[in-house]
């Protein structure tokens, strides 16, 4: 399973990486605690480095261990990522990513299960919400989030994306 750091600062990215993927080309960026974002490529934001050297080579330790991690993922060899994470939230969206870590490979929740995983039977929309300031893609798995009656509904890099990354766990699981 994964090392999610809970962090509420965010903790700068201090490198940044790009990769393929069958579902177009990914954003990667890490800082000197973990893995930062992953993104659509159309989604990236922009950022400055002023850091020490040493927290550069491990944010691109980082950025590679994702990267291969990714790799294995796409090519159906991979179902965990142990690559350390580093998002910044509050503590809700902390709380509701943890929670999207437990989801199994191949599996699908609702947003009504996951607040309710959460001990907020009543927090769906904000459980969505969450989902949506996701910016660890694929890895805190939001994509296997669905809606109650199990429709697609909302995703921050597109349903289409969304679609692709649950049939290729489909298809595996």
């Amino acid at each position: 399973m994964n090392n999610l750091i809970l962090t509420m600062a965010p903790s700068p990215p201090l490198a940044e990486l790009t990769i393929d993927s069958p579902c177009g080309p990914l954003w990667l960026a890490a800082s000197g605690m973990g893995l930062t974002d992953l993104r659509p490529i159309a989604a990236k934001k922009a950022f400055t480095v002023t850091t020490e050297f040493a927290q550069m080579r491990q944010a691109h330790q980082f950025l590679q261990q994702a990267a291969e991690q990714l790799q294995q993922y796409f090519a159906r060899k991979r179902r965990d990522f142990s690559v350390p994470l580093a998002p910044a939230g509050t503590q809700f969206q902390q709380r509701v990513w943890s929670q999207l870590l437990q989801i199994p490979y191949g599996e699908a929740c609702s947003y009504g299960e996951l607040a309710q995983r959460i001990q907020q039977p009543r927090a769906a929309r904000a459980v969505g919400s969450a989902n949506g300031a996701n910016h660890i893609a694929i890895i805190i798995p939001c994509h296997r989030v669905i809606g109650k009656n199990g429709a697609l509904t909302g995703y921050a890099w597109g349903l289409t994306m969304k679609q692709q990354l649950l049939a290729l766990e489909a298809a595996e699981a």
